[in-house]
């Protein structure tokens, strides 16, 4: 390029080269040798001036153009930073982004963020560009969970004021020593000896803090730092400034994230319980529907108790107010029943179920203020709150069917009594019409009974013919009162045993001792009346004995049995005195009845009976050794030596007879009581 004076047009040739340059934002250094070359080509005077003054000018415009880029590029990089922090939600997130930003955005080596503790102190959260990360060494890193005094650094001073705070060389900055102060000697900076450390681990020279702040409070404090002296400018610190508002946003953002997850998480919390709960009441209410169902449509208490087991996946046992078992389903374990018992009571004065033991429920059947029993139940996998309801109710259900029972009881009583009046009558009235009336009333006399006399011995006898009713209705049976006594008709073979349980349950609920006595069993219509009589003797037969509050068949009195049976029933009193001897002696061929005959003659004396027998003395004790094992280790105390005794001279006197009878009639076969002696 040719330069010519600066009065001619050379001169406006340059500054329009210059105006040329500017506009094609060519770099200042185009610039400065278009200037050297007009000084080389002599350029002096007015026209140099200018044209130095044209480059200064450009100089200005190109370092304006670059602090608008700068300023530009600064604002899309807090742009960017806001439209990342609407995708990052936690809050270690958030302030990784700002770092990370902060970092490449000011060209600094370190960034961090420090949060304000409820306490007061503050401590590192977040760090960029440590070099102490990686460092094992011993001694404080600047590291995230690092505490730091509160008051102490730029950290202090932007607490204190609220303000941004920079240094161009922290380290030797006496206004942070522990010595110096920030506002002309009212406050003295505290002082940090690991965070100290920390940042010379770093060799952080060059320094500036900028606020965290939530409404007026600062909650924390943006950091950077670089590893040489320099200054910082305005720029920079208006950039850090704003990326520490948005720190304090994404904080904010993330706490109410945190909350809104914690809210959301605590009702979807509470829409499970809910549902879980609708679902669990649900279930009790149609549980209860179907129990109540079972109940009217006619159900009895195993029904109820094995819905109740399937609804509760449980052992379920009903018991009476004695504690008898009623009705039981699934397998019922061992019970702690002293823990059961305590239970009872318990569940009876709160009225609501009651834990016992191992998992063990006891929930009372209670009608008004009286007690009808309970139900025991055994939950391995325990009991919820609607588990608990659902067993009150199933207590409540079961109440209702022993009340209904009950009332279906008393109502049909005067039927029922009229019916066992009827048929215990010398004579008996009609019997077939008698068996058409038992039918009607769901007593099947055809199969087998035994007749019951109780008579108590003290106690309200209302109470006990209402017990009555209830009792013989619940085991379809019939009842009535005759003398002051209960008589009770009910299936079954084994007068003995309901006997005592007859006077198992009632004596208990009078609280006064009952006498019981039974006979049986028959197995028609016209045996009842004979049973009675039977059963009516027997008791008087205990009373003469001192028998009185306890309960015995005609079958238990042994040989008084036989004398008190109208049908003098001989060979089942030989049979039950002496069978198994007899039996064992025909199936083996023995002499186990001719050794206890002997053994009584010689007046026990085994050495008289082996003499008697012309066997060694030992032969006869071990036959009686093996006559203890037949007819059990008491046979030989007074009162079962009397049937022993008896019994063996009525089977002595059959074979007498029978054999007489074979004598006679030789044609005719041996009777079924011949034995082998």
């Amino acid at each position: 390029m040719t330069l010519h004076g600066a009065d001619g047009a050379g001169g406006a040739d340059v500054l329009l080269t210059v105006l040329e340059l500017i506009a094609r934002q060519a770099p200042p250094a185009q610039v400065e040798a278009l200037l050297d070359d007009a000084r080389l080509a002599g350029l002096d005077g007015e026209g140099l001036v200018r044209l130095e003054r044209a480059v200064e000018l450009a100089d200005r415009i190109h370092a304006g153009r670059e602090q608008d880029a700068r300023r530009e590029s600064a604002l899309a990089t807090l742009t960017d930073t806001t439209r990342d922090l609407t995708f990052s939600y936690d809050l270690d997130s958030l302030l990784r982004v700002i770092t990370r930003r902060a970092r490449r955005l000011l060209g600094l080596d370190l960034v961090y963020v420090t949060l304000r503790a409820p306490h007061g102190a503050c401590y590192v959260h977040t760090t960029e560009g440590s070099r102490t990360g990686a460092d094992r060494t011993a001694g404080p890193r600047l590291a995230p969970g690092l505490k730091i005094v509160e008051g102490y650094g730029l950290g202090g001073a932007v607490q204190l004021h609220g303000e941004p705070v920079w240094t161009a060389d922290y380290l030797a900055d006496e206004r942070f020593a522990p010595s110096g102060s920030l506002d002309a000697g009212v406050h003295a900076p505290a002082f940090d000896e690991a965070a100290e450390a920390a940042l010379r681990a770093e060799g952080v020279h060059a320094m500036m803090a900028a606020p965290r702040r939530r409404g007026d409070t600062v909650i924390g404090a943006l950091h950077g730092a670089d590893r040489r002296v320099r200054d910082h400018t305005s720029e920079e610190i208006g950039l850090l400034a704003a990326l520490a508002d948005l720190a304090a946003l994404a904080v904010d953002k993330a706490g109410l994230l945190d909350r809104t997850r914690a809210e959301v998480s605590e009702l979807e919390r509470d829409s499970s319980r809910v549902r879980t709960s609708l679902t669990r009441m649900r279930h009790v209410s149609e549980t209860h529907g179907r129990i109540m169902n079972l109940v009217l449509s006619g159900g009895d208490l195993c029904n109820v108790a094995k819905a109740a087991a399937d609804a509760l996946d449980a052992t379920v046992t009903i018991r009476d107010p004695g504690g008898r078992c009623l009705a039981t389903a699934g397998d019922v374990p061992a019970l702690d029943e002293e823990a059961v018992a305590k239970a009872s009571l318990d569940a009876h004065a709160r009225r609501r179920p009651v834990l016992a033991a191992d998992d063990t429920w006891v929930a009372p059947v209670i009608a008004g203020s009286e007690d009808l029993g309970g139900l025991v139940v055994r939950a391995a996998s325990g009991l919820t709150g609607e588990d608990e309801r659902l067993l009150e109710l199933a207590a409540q259900a079961v109440a209702f069917l022993l009340l209904m029972r009950r009332s279906t009881a008393v109502a049909e009583g005067p039927v029922r009594d009229e019916l066992l009046d009827d048929l215990i009558a010398d004579p008996p009235h009609a019997p077939q019409q008698i068996a058409q009336r038992a039918r009607r009333l769901g007593v099947d006399l055809r199969k087998p009974h035994v007749l019951v006399v109780a008579r108590p011995e003290g106690g309200e006898q209302g109470r006990a013919v209402v017990w009555a009713s209830s009792y013989a209705y619940r085991l379809s049976g019939l009842k009535t009162v005759q003398g002051g006594c209960i008589v009770l008709l009910l299936p079954g073979i084994d007068a003995s045993a309901a006997a005592k349980a007859v006077a198992a349950e009632l004596s208990p609920l009078l609280g006064h001792p009952v006498s019981v006595a039974a006979a049986g069993p028959g197995w028609s219509p016209d045996g009842v009346g004979r049973m009675h009589q039977e059963a009516g003797r027997c008791l008087d037969a205990m009373s003469a004995l001192g028998g009185t509050g306890s309960a015995a068949s005609v079958q238990d009195l042994g040989f008084l049995g036989l004398l008190l049976s109208d049908d003098h029933d001989v060979e089942g009193f030989v049979e039950s005195a002496i069978g198994p001897v007899l039996d064992y002696d025909a199936e083996r061929f023995t002499d186990l009845t001719r050794t206890l005959e002997a053994y009584f003659a010689s007046g026990g004396s085994p050495t008289n009976a082996a003499e008697a027998l012309h066997v060694h003395p030992n032969t006869v004790s071990r036959r009686l050794e093996r006559i203890g094992e037949l007819l059990g280790p008491e046979w030989q105390k007074p009162g079962q030596v009397l049937e022993v005794q008896l019994a063996l001279r009525l089977q002595r006197t059959r074979e007498v007879l029978a054999q007489g009878r074979a004598a006679a009639d030789p044609s005719r076969p041996p009777a079924p009581q011949d034995r082998a002696g």
